[in-house]
């Protein structure tokens, strides 16, 4: 498979990485994520199946990503799950974007990047 199957492959909804996402898939888990925001930052992809900017965004972030134990990664997909992602912009006061990052401490966004702008080293710095 060359590297641009890789990136903007026919099977829109997989998705292989190391990277072990926790789906976001229903509201009620942004209680969850704000309680577990207390502990340790958590990360919310939110991505277009449908986009190919989105796709490449995803595969550059999990490329970069090694945090794994330090920060708690959810996947949003927005085709499938519009009204989390509706919330998410409500709760955490954050313009919906797509692709796009938002990083939850304490309760609160403290940083959201969309398109080329998302990096898995800022990650670090709020970890």
């Amino acid at each position: 498979m060359s590297f641009f199957d890789k990136i903007f492959s026919s099977d829109k909804n997989e998705v292989n990485s190391n990277v072990k996402w926790i789906p976001l898939t229903d509201v009620s888990q942004l209680d969850e994520i704000v309680e577990n925001s207390k502990d340790k930052t958590i990360g919310i992809f939110k991505h277009s199946t449908r986009c190919s900017i989105s796709r490449f965004a995803l595969k550059q972030f999990e490329n970069e990503y090694d945090l794994e134990e330090k920060v708690a990664l959810y996947f949003l997909d927005l085709l499938n799950h519009r009204d989390v992602s509706n919330e998410i912009a409500n709760r955490f006061q954050v313009v919906h974007q797509s692709p796009q990052l938002i990083l939850i401490k304490n309760g609160v966004a403290v940083y959201n990047a969309s398109h080329s702008e998302i990096q898995a080293e800022v990650l670090e710095k709020y970890r």
